[in-house]
């Protein structure tokens, strides 16, 4: 948790590994997750890289493996995940898995081509007998008892092949029988009838079972036709229509004794296909359960493999190309963590020469690392989507983990509301270990779980604001009895039966006694919630409260740019940029919110009529004016308010000018930069050096420089110059006085004309508390009231579909719709009212080389 308020300490360092214990090296500290690696061979292709045959090695075995997938997927079957994490193979092992991998893909291919002949074979053996069993329907078929010899055949209702129409026929028919599909039957029929001239007799009948279509898979029922025809040229005209419609044909015997046997035969080699398909499914389903078993702790493998030989090709090697050199961005607190996973990985491999780790002086910016947890991770998201915190600078996620919530439940206060989404967030968090909710497809859905700690903690505070609004779902509660007494009131005054009648509305004298005993022990009075003036309190009371909370909300951003100042030794910007920060603020809205709470205190219920109007004191203090129609609040109000002005005036030429001087000033005397990390101007782009403090891992003495034109303990990539002169260019020891001014110029102006729009920007949270009350009351007032009142006695029947109604307009407008919005409202007062007052956001974010589950699963 020390992290989360500034991001973690990180160096440059450099890894030096032997080569043979270079991979055991880098796949430990894979498993562990702590180094950044950067790339010492920018200017080189990655295909003339040293270890470019071991990445296309493992490519190779993923194109296997994905062939694998797939017919796993063909087969119905899921790979499951892997079920524990295997650590990278070394050389043999990766063998062993390529081999046995390919071997297995090798069997696939052939089992499957095996049985897709079989199946193709078998089908084509059916439709066959399917062909002779209906063509022996057709030409088989017996004339009816009794019917005389007919001269002129080829009826439907008389045999084609029937022995007494032979006498009549000059020429022998033939026959074309096959199958065709269903949707080429009208088109096919057609066109047979128009190339043949009628010279023929086609009968179609559907096949009595449904069979697989080879081009797509799908199960149709395929249509059997026998046509009989005269003539060799016919014959032909058939045989190449029925090619052009993509038509099994098949040979059709003349007598009906070899028909029989025919079908006869297709029975046995049916059945003996059978049984050599069903053993070669047997043996099918062993090699997918082989491959099953095997294909998940493989792919994580070779993943890893290749992972950790592309962070070997980013490495350089040494002029006796013996030892690897890479470049890290490490924690600091890490680097015993690095040494001990170089050691392992030296175990592990067998080198007799341990691997080392040295820490090296940089003039770069290093990345950003803030370790957060479950609970902090959703905070942290909305924060680096403004932008990554710069090096060691504030992190504004630990304040907003209290900010964010109660700004949003200004907006969103209600009890009823509230409780709705803590009960669902914390639904959400009781299950949150369930794979069910962690391994959603739905995006949206994903976004909610990811920040239940968040939803859960704005349904909280949003509790919390309803019991200050006392509201609950519209509908105000009698947690303590009212303050306000209309008994008292009505013993004092003349209200008669006739008055009551006449006056629908009664109003409570607060000056009489007893009408008025004090305020309510906490947040409002229910009494409110009936008072036809209502709206004009809150109104009165949540504009002012808006104000109050955002002023008080930029100040706390203000205050804690003095940390940044402190941690970057820019001390003179207390006095040049804080300081007149502060004064302008407080002296101009932060003497706002003192009017407000003094006109709170002095006056009450008995001289409110003659309280002065806080607007208008404020318009005349910028004016230099005072109104006599509109009282002071305090004597000598106008000689105070004239000095705050000329302050907050004043504040604005230190403001512009201090930080400015103050550089060129400094350049005059030294005409040196610092080269410390952040002795440059805010915002600029200067660097940070960590220092030479290596890590002496050796027992050996001074250790030699390991790259030619390097001194020991420099960067790889830095050149002498570039070390020599703190890592900027020459040009850079001359600030640029024009740059710092315009810098500086547009930050006053930023910060002076903000103060006045953000302070504006604030009276959101009264807008939207207000929308989201008469929302409520609008949807209580329309929908619940007419299930009570409204239906007479049938009201509690028609009590259930109304109060279902309501439930669901509640969640829909009420709970998402107003909640994103306010949502929405919250996560801008936090960007641009609250963290521009100290954060830049201009880092980058520290990405270590881990294997971490996500990558491959």
């Amino acid at each position: 948790m020390g992290s989360l308020f500034r991001s973690e300490e990180v160096c440059l360092a450099q890894l030096f590994l032997q080569s043979a214990s270079a991979y055991s090296c880098i796949s430990e500290l894979g498993e562990r997750g702590l180094l950044e690696f950067r790339d010492l061979n920018p200017k080189v292709s990655p295909f003339q890289r040293r270890f470019v045959g071991e990445v296309r090695r493992c490519e190779e075995m993923e194109k296997t493996f994905t062939f694998l997938q797939q017919e796993l997927r063909a087969a119905g079957r899921v790979p499951g995940p892997c079920p524990e994490s295997p650590r990278a193979p070394v050389a043999r092992e990766a063998l062993r898995v390529q081999e046995q991998s390919e071997q297995l893909a090798q069997e696939l291919r052939e089992v499957t081509r095996n049985r897709a002949s079989l199946r193709g074979r078998l089908r084509d053996l059916r439709q066959y007998l399917h062909v002779l069993r209906e063509g022996q329907r057709f030409t088989s078929l017996p004339a009816p008892l009794g019917s005389p010899a007919r001269p002129r055949a080829l009826s439907e209702r008389e045999p084609i092949l029937d022995p007494s129409l032979h006498q009549h026929l000059e020429r022998k028919i033939n026959f074309v029988a096959g199958v065709i599909h269903p949707w080429r039957v009208t088109a096919f029929e057609r066109l047979l009838w128009r190339a043949c001239r009628g010279y023929l007799v086609a009968s179609f009948v559907e096949m009595p079972e449904p069979m697989e279509d080879p081009a797509t898979g799908e199960s149709i029922t395929w249509v059997i036709f026998l046509i009989s025809y005269w003539g060799e040229q016919i014959g032909q005209k058939i045989r190449k229509i029925s090619d052009c419609f993509h038509c099994q044909v098949y040979p059709y015997p003349e007598s009906e004794a070899s028909r029989t046997d025919t079908i006869t035969r297709l029975h046995g080699e049916i059945q003996e296909l059978s049984v050599t398909l069903e053993e070669t499914e047997k043996y099918l389903a062993e090699v997918l359960d082989r491959v099953a078993l095997a294909l998940p702790t493989w792919r994580v493998q070779v993943q890893k493999m290749k992972a950790v030989y592309l962070v070997l090709n980013q490495c350089s090697f040494d002029v006796t190309e013996k030892c690897l050199i890479a470049e890290v961005w490490c924690p600091v607190q890490d680097l015993s963590q690095v040494q001990d996973a170089l050691r392992q990985g030296s175990y592990q491999s067998g080198s007799s020469v341990e691997c080392f780790v040295q820490r090296v002086p940089t003039s770069e910016s290093p990345p950003t690392l803030i370790r957060t947890n479950k609970f902090t991770a959703g905070f942290q998201n909305i924060v680096d989507a403004y932008g990554v915190a710069s090096y060691q600078e504030v992190n504004p996620a630990p304040y907003a983990i209290i900010t964010f919530p109660f700004i949003f439940a200004i907006m969103f206060g209600d009890v009823g509301h509230g409780l709705l989404m803590f009960l669902f967030a914390l639904w959400m968090v009781l299950y949150e270990d369930s794979p069910r909710l962690r391994q959603g497809t739905n995006e949206i859905w994903q976004t909610f779980f990811e920040g239940r700690y968040l939803i859960l903690l704005m349904g909280a505070f949003s509790i919390y604001t309803g019991f200050i609004y006392n509201e609950c779902f519209s509908k105000a509660t009698t947690i303590f009895p009212s303050a306000w007494s209309v008994a008292t009131m009505a013993n004092h005054s003349s209200w008669s039966s006739a008055y009551l009648a006449t006056h629908p509305s009664l109003t409570l004298d607060p000056n009489v006694t007893g009408v008025f005993r004090g305020p309510y022990p906490f947040g409002i009075d229910p009494i409110w919630s009936l008072a036809t003036n209502h709206l004009n309190f809150l109104n009165s009371f949540k504009m002012k409260m808006s104000v109050v909370l955002g002023i008080v909300h930029m100040g706390f951003g203000v205050m804690l740019g003095v940390f940044n100042h402190v941690h970057f030794q820019q001390r003179h910007r207390l006095v040049l940029e804080f300081l007149p920060e502060m004064i302008f603020l407080l002296a101009l809205f932060g003497y706002l919110v003192f009017l407000i709470f003094y006109k709170w205190i002095k006056f009450s219920a008995a001289d409110s009529r003659v309280a002065p109007s806080i607007l208008i004191h404020f318009i005349d203090m910028f004016l230099f004016t005072s109104n006599a129609e509109n009282r002071p609040l305090y004597p000598g109000q106008v000689p105070v308010q004239m000095v705050l002005v000329v302050l907050a005036l004043a504040s604005v030429p230190v403001l512009l000018l201090g930080t400015p001087l103050y550089q060129w000033c400094r350049q005059r005397t030294s005409r040196t930069v610092r080269s410390g990390p952040w002795g440059a101007p805010w915002g600029s782009q200067g660097g940070l050096t960590t220092g030479a403090l290596p890590v002496q891992l050796l027992a050996t003495g001074e250790q030699e420089p390991l790259l030619e034109g390097q001194e020991a303990g420099n960067s790889v990539n830095a050149t002498k110059e570039d070390v020599e002169s703190g890592g900027h260019s020459p040009d850079a020891k001359h600030l640029d006085f024009a740059e710092i001014f315009m810098h500086q110029a547009i930050h006053t102006i930023e910060y002076c004309l903000g103060c006045v729009s953000n302070t504006a920007s604030y009276l959101r949270l009264w807008a939207l508390s207000l929308a989201h009350a008469q929302l409520s009351e609008v949807l209580w007032t329309m929908v619940m009231r007419n299930g009570f009142v409204g239906l007479s006695y049938v009201g509690g029947v028609v009590l259930v579909p109304v109060f279902a109604a309501f439930a669901v307009l509640t969640v829909a407008i009420l709970l998402v719709m107003e909640g994103l919005s306010a949502f929405l409202h919250a996560l801008r007062l936090h960007w641009v009212e609250f963290q521009n007052k100290f954060y830049v956001g201009a880092g980058y974010k520290l990405c270590p080389f881990a294997f971490a589950p996500d990558t491959w699963e």
